[in-house]
């Protein structure tokens, strides 16, 4: 994204990046990648009811995952953060119509940025 964020500025795109988790796990994310936009921290997890479901948290796609890890010898561990956190992106327009929902397979998973910018491209005006 951040190599592209000449053209979101160029298209009028405000970019946020949520997160579910405050204090020193936020403010290690902003150190670390140096997070130039907005970071909003959503803990009671009002944004993630509004466009998730645990279908498509625990559905085919994401046991598919995990079963392709386990088939090449990787270990399962036990995490400490919330199981049902995945990556997403969402694309809504001035007029508050959400236009691209994406929800990815895991926390690090986006859509193409060619699509995110397709996807503004063909807006109205």
């Amino acid at each position: 994204m951040r190599q592209h964020e000449t053209e979101f500025k160029q298209l009028d795109v405000n970019i946020v990046v949520v997160t579910f988790e405050a204090g020193p796990v936020a403010e290690t994310y902003v150190r670390q990648t140096g997070l130039s936009w907005p970071l909003l921290v959503d803990e009671t997890r009002s944004l993630y009811a509004a466009y998730g479901s645990d279908w498509e948290i625990f559905g085919p796609s994401s046991v598919w995952v995990y079963a392709k890890l386990l088939a090449r010898g990787r270990k399962l561990h036990k995490t400490s953060g919330d199981v049902r956190q995945l990556g997403g992106d969402v694309l809504i327009d001035p007029n508050g119509m959400v236009r691209l929902h994406h929800v990815g397979s895991g926390p690090a998973y986006r859509p193409a940025i060619s699509l995110l910018l397709e996807t503004i491209r063909t807006l109205p005006a």
